[in-house]
């Protein structure tokens, strides 16, 4: 099987322009390819780990990849997916989110001796001369179909500023630059990018040449990838300070039973011999394959120590038994404190462990709230520092949230 064929097999391609040039170049190692990352955080979360492990994977096939930084496209803001337009950035912070970015991409692809290429679209667009470019490149696109592209009908209702109208064109100016600069003769992006990866490689054959080389293939990166990294309270982070190892486990121990097999062929490195094997495993097996999920993934981001660390912390929750070793940890502040005592209300939205006090009385009244392994039914039921800090005071909600608490 070749990776080619060994990518259908995990589900990761939704559609191509070139199926039968796209095979051979990426079987026999010739690709050039490039996934784009606007830097919006400082930090990559889940939504991004498919776009890692493909490019993981390819250049383990001996294909190259292209990290490309948004440095330039992120000073408009990609309108896909959006019902309102994006934050204004200072360079400043782009910069920062950028270095943040290179960081973290170096655990999955090996930058070393030419194997990998890093760059930043702000060396190319940021200089251009407005009047020039659109010359050049705006002539070679037709408002009529830029207009009926997916990722711009969901805002004309509610409004599509001119800025954001710029970003298909220079996304495909973008891959005309590294034709022309690197070689790269494909791209690969979410099916939410799908009209301006088409744009790209049109643009390359209107300006080179028809016969250029310039493949497009998009991931079921939205629809599959995205969705998987976000939570009730936001972002799946890959950085340890904003996501700890072990909420990163948690989050893929607790996904549903319907994705997990999906997430198993997307996301790990496993043989898909193996991963067919777990296709009839049912309720404690099920359980199994979540933990070997979470193990695999904890493992590529955050190294094996930490993802023995988490799967240890994991088990003991699941279990029944509490080891404080490794698990989450808050520190109220004096702030949360009101003469001097917090109730419990305060403690579950100081955790994180709810949303709002409204959320959390609803969770004691529901009785599935405890406070050292005592059910709380008492929506005013108050501790002190003294409390809190006099013996390990480990709060729980439902079967698979729980924090230590500390002052």
């Amino acid at each position: 099987m070749g990776i080619y064929e060994e990518l259908q097999a995990r589900g990761l391609l939704a559609q191509l322009t070139d199926a039968d040039e796209i095979r051979d170049l990426i079987n026999n190692g010739k690709a050039t390819f490039y996934i784009g990352f606007d830097p919006t955080a400082d930090s990559l979360h889940v939504g991004h780990f498919m776009a890692l492990c493909l490019m993981k994977r390819l250049q383990e096939a001996g294909n190259k990849p292209i990290a490309l930084i948004g440095g330039g496209t992120a000073m408009i803001g990609d309108p896909s997916g959006r019902t309102d337009m994006r934050s204004m950035m200072t360079k400043e912070t782009i910069e920062h989110n950028c270095e943040c970015f290179k960081k973290q991409m170096s655990r999955f692809i090996d930058f070393s001796e030419g194997k990998a290429l890093m760059v930043n679209n702000a060396d190319w667009l940021l200089d251009l001369n407005y009047v020039e470019f659109i010359r050049d490149v705006g002539a070679c696109f037709s408002v009529n179909n830029m207009l009926r592209a997916e990722c711009y009908k969901q805002r004309m209702e509610k409004g599509l500023s001119f800025l954001e109208f710029n970003y298909m064109i220079m996304q495909s100016y973008d891959f005309l630059e590294l034709y022309k600069r690197y070689g790269c003769n494909m791209q690969f992006g979410g099916d939410d990018q799908w009209s301006n990866m088409l744009g790209g490689t049109d643009l390359i054959r209107r300006k080179l040449s028809k016969d250029a080389y310039a493949m497009t293939i998009t991931l079921l990166m939205n629809s599959e990838g995205k969705k998987m990294g976000k939570t009730q309270k936001g972002a799946v982070w890959l950085d340890p300070n904003k996501t700890t190892p072990f909420e990163f486990y948690q989050y893929w121990r607790n996904v549903d039973d319907a994705d997990v097999l999906k997430c198993l062929r997307m996301l790990t490195f496993l043989p898909l011999e193996q991963i067919e094997e777990m296709d009839s495993w049912e309720g404690s097996q099920l359980n199994e394959a979540k933990e070997i999920l979470a193990y695999e993934l904890t493992n590529l981001v955050h190294g094996e120590e930490e993802a023995g660390k988490a799967k240890e912390a994991s088990r003991a929750l699941f279990s029944g038994g509490v080891s404080s070793e490794n698990m989450p940890t808050v520190t109220l502040k004096e702030a949360d404190f009101k003469d001097g005592r917090i109730d419990i209300l305060g403690i579950l939205v100081a955790a994180g462990m709810v949303n709002s006090r409204s959320d959390a009385r609803r969770a004691v009244d529901q009785g599935g709230v405890t406070v050292k392994g005592e059910k709380i039914s008492d929506v005013k039921a108050s501790y002190t520092k003294e409390d809190i800090a006099a013996e390990e005071f480990i709060v729980k909600k439902g079967k698979k949230s729980f924090k230590k608490i500390l002052v």
